[in-house]
Formats: structure tokens, sequence, C-alpha cells
């Protein structure tokens, strides 16, 4: 009898790809059933609390994927013509439950028809890590704009009227993923995996990258990804 070896990383792989698929199913199912079952406010609250921790989880899974199929040099990227006003409204859309029970005010800014070319699936992935984020940590307002900046780069922005974002978290190189990060609230892993994300977005020489800051048009917290 052969003893073969098992490489564990890509079973564990496998397995974080089939919880991502359930937990997919879950939550349309969760959307499905607030819809048709008659709510009081408590219940309400906790379909919101439900959908959004469902969400998060989701969201780190697609996270670890991504990074594990980077480091095996395997991340591969589906680049298409997206229209942008698409892609934000199927971001609020997945978070809508909670958008709506927690009475939290999004407001747009997108020029009609504008479209770019980048990952569907992965920049999705990337923004709505972002916020979720933004929605926890949010008083009311949470604002999304895009352009396009010298005809050269799509820059989407995301600003809240919460605390901001910890100095620490501005300061570090967005490079690296320490221990340290992981252990912070907003920092670490959906930060890295942004960041990652971002930069395996190229034309020519151009790069992608992502920019954190504090202030904006509300004081909070400013999130942005600018794309070539």
């Amino acid at each position: 009898m052969n003893n073969h070896q098992i490489d564990f990383s890509t079973v564990l792989a496998a397995s974080m790809h089939d919880m991502k698929n359930s937990l997919c199913m879950l939550l349309q199912s969760l959307d499905t059933l607030s819809e048709k079952v008659e709510q009081t406010p408590k219940a309400r609250e906790e379909f919101a609390k439900l959908h959004y921790e469902i969400a998060r989880v989701n969201s780190n899974l697609l996270q670890l994927l991504a990074m594990y199929r980077q480091c095996n040099d395997s991340l591969p990227l589906h680049i298409e013509e997206v229209f942008i006003d698409d892609l934000i409204d199927e971001l609020i859309s997945k978070n809508d439950l909670y958008i709506s029970n927690n009475q939290i005010d999004v407001s747009v800014e997108i020029e009609a028809d504008l479209a770019w070319y980048l990952d569907k699936d992965l920049i999705l992935n990337l923004l709505n890590d972002i916020f979720i984020n933004a929605l926890k940590y949010t008083h009311s307002k949470i604002n999304i704009s895009v352009s396009v900046i010298d005809e050269q780069r799509l820059s989407i922005q995301m600003q809240d009227d919460g605390a901001g974002y910890p100095k620490a978290m501005i300061d570090k190189s967005l490079e690296t993923m320490s221990p340290a990060m992981l252990t912070k609230g907003r920092t670490g892993l959906g930060i890295y995996f942004a960041n990652l994300i971002a930069h395996a977005h190229t034309n020519g020489e151009h790069t992608g990258y992502i920019k954190l800051e504090n202030g904006g048009q509300f004081g909070g917290s400013v999130f942005t990804l600018s794309l070539p």
C-alpha cells in the first residue's frame, strides 16, 4: 500500500471554498425568510445582526482563498468591462437588510454608464469587506463616490461618519501583515486583502493601490481604491 502525503493547505483551501458556498446559500435563505415572516422590531434587529456576521465570515473566507492562491502563484484575474453603477448597486443590495434595520444613510455619487476593466468578483469582495466594516463603525452616514482621474485611473472612495481609522493602522505599511495588526478590530486581514487585490490590477507600468485616511466630508474614515 502506497503512503501518499496529503497536502493540508490544498485540503484547507477546498474546505474554505465549500464553506463559502454554504454561507452564500445561507445568506440567500436568510434574506428570503426575512421577507416572508412577520417581524417585530427585535426580530428585525436579530435578522440584521445575523446577516452581518454571516457576510463578514464569508468575506474572510474569500480573503483567505485569495491569499492562498496568491501564495501559490495562482491568483487568476478575470478582467472584463464592468459598469460601475451595477457594481455599487450589487454592493448595497448585498447589505440592504443591515442598512435598513440600522437606518444608515448610504449615498452614492457616480457618473451614469461609467465602465472600467477589472475583475468584478474580486473587486466586489474587496469593496464588500470595506463596506461591512464601515456599516459597523459608522454612526449614521456612508458615502460612496466614483470618479475617473486624468482619464487614467478609476477612483472608488468610501467615507463614513465614524471615529475614523486608528492612527497605527494608517501609519503601518500596507505591504506587510503582522500578528499585531490582526488583533486590532479594523486592521489586518481585510486591508491586506484589499491591498493584494488592488496591486494585482495592472496596466502597463501602472498598478492599483489603496489609501486610508481620516477626515473627508463626514470627519470619519476615508478608504480609496485606485485602479489603472
